[in-house]
């Protein structure tokens, strides 16, 4: 095997069966990427389908968040599958696939994860191929183990074929999004991504992708609600946002000052 690099270290911990807690950022300047991969966080998440950030702007992230020694994770906006391989080009470590909800989904996005004969990823690896340490053909035989895919269960239609998402070839982790989640389990009655149906939901996704030898992955948007996702045993937290962290750090500071 390949030694470790940034590039493969997402992997690679995952294997070993550690814990990760990324940052998660949607806002558009790469410099604040930048700056929380400098923190204590395992990895940064770039968010395209909520965030107003732009795949120009995650590529300009990604390079940022790697010479941090952090690994780069992005959320694709949903249905757009032509983005994956550029992303893992430019260096990424996993990519988030919102809306997974046919077997359909699941295999167009395993396809444009994966190099033949897995998937049907083509070759122009520039960002990924300089981060892994790796020359081009060493590269080709391990992009397929370090290039991690996420596909996101947060619907009733997902769950239904949730076993059958996480025994695909290609699909390497799910990904929970609460909050849709909970929309989903009401039948549309409210969000409540942190109520008791929802939890129940989310500790059945974690078992089973456990059972499959697959990572579970939650959005948490508190340190309180991340603490609560690893202790039911998934293995990846993204915590909060970089918006959420300023007006965090704002508040307590005026609070300090009478304001």
């Amino acid at each position: 095997m390949a030694t470790s690099t940034v590039l493969s270290s997402l992997a690679d911990r995952l294997a070993k069966g550690d814990t990760i807690v990324s940052a998660w950022c949607g806002l558009p300047d790469p410099s604040i990427s930048g700056l929380l991969a400098k923190e204590g966080f395992d990895a940064v998440t770039l968010d395209m389908q909520h965030g107003p950030i732009t795949l120009g702007e995650v590529i300009r992230a990604v390079p940022l968040i790697n010479a941090a020694g952090k690994p780069a994770i992005a959320r694709i906006p949903v249905g757009e599958f032509q983005n994956v391989s550029r992303l893992f080009d430019a260096g990424v470590s996993g990519v988030i696939a919102p809306m997974i909800n046919t077997m359909a989904d699941a295999r167009q996005f395993a396809a444009y994860s994966k190099y033949p004969p897995m998937g049907e990823r083509s070759w122009g690896s520039y960002g990924g191929l300089g981060a892994s340490g790796l020359d081009a053909n060493a590269y080709l035989r391990e992009a397929n183990r370090f290039s991690l895919s996420f596909a996101m269960i947060e619907t009733r239609e997902a769950m239904a074929i949730l076993d059958d998402i996480l025994a695909l070839d290609g699909i390497d982790a799910v990904f929970v999004g609460p909050s849709d989640l909970s929309i989903a389990l009401s039948g549309g009655k409210e969000l409540n991504p942190a109520s008791a149906e929802t939890d129940e939901a989310i500790r059945h996704i974690i078992a089973r992708a456990s059972a499959a030898g697959k990572t579970a992955a939650v959005y948490a948007p508190s340190a309180e609600r991340a603490k609560a996702f690893l202790d039911m045993g998934a293995k990846l937290v993204t915590v909060m946002s970089d918006s959420a962290f300023l007006r965090g750090a704002a508040s307590t500071a005026l609070k300090v000052l009478g304001r």
